[in-house]
């Protein structure tokens, strides 16, 4: 299998934030609501229909215009994805899939990066 069969659409946009509750508040106002919340890193999902933010605070990027500090999109299998990615020289970040507590069984994921320095990550929810 090709890399882009490891993928779908968009699972979030991750935007950091210089004061988390703040930013809860605004997503709230815009119709958003609170699906995941990590007091571990400091993150927080707000989900309207079918799309996704995640915002944490203390990045340096934080708000200043154009602060996108990723776009995720939603991997079927993250470990054969990233031998996928690897093979066809894609320029990978990480340089094995990362792992983080966030759900009920977890997250896989890792990232490259793309013109502009731009972060694509990869994020497997396993189930």
């Amino acid at each position: 299998m090709s890399f882009s069969d490891y993928y779908s659409g968009v699972q979030h946009i991750g935007i950091p934030t210089k004061d988390l509750e703040t930013a809860e508040a605004f997503w709230t106002k815009l119709g958003f609501e609170k699906t995941g919340d990590f007091p571990v890193g400091n993150v927080i999902f707000m989900k309207r229909e079918n799309l996704v933010i995640e915002t944490w605070q203390q990045d340096e990027v934080a708000g200043k215009p154009g602060a996108i500090n990723h776009i995720s999109l939603d991997t079927s299998d993250a470990d054969a994805a990233f031998v996928a990615a690897k093979s066809e020289g894609f320029n990978l970040i990480d340089y094995e899939v990362q792992h983080l507590a966030f759900w009920e069984k977890g997250i896989k994921f890792f990232n490259i990066e793309g013109p502009d320095a731009v972060i694509v990550e990869f994020c497997e929810i396993v189930k």
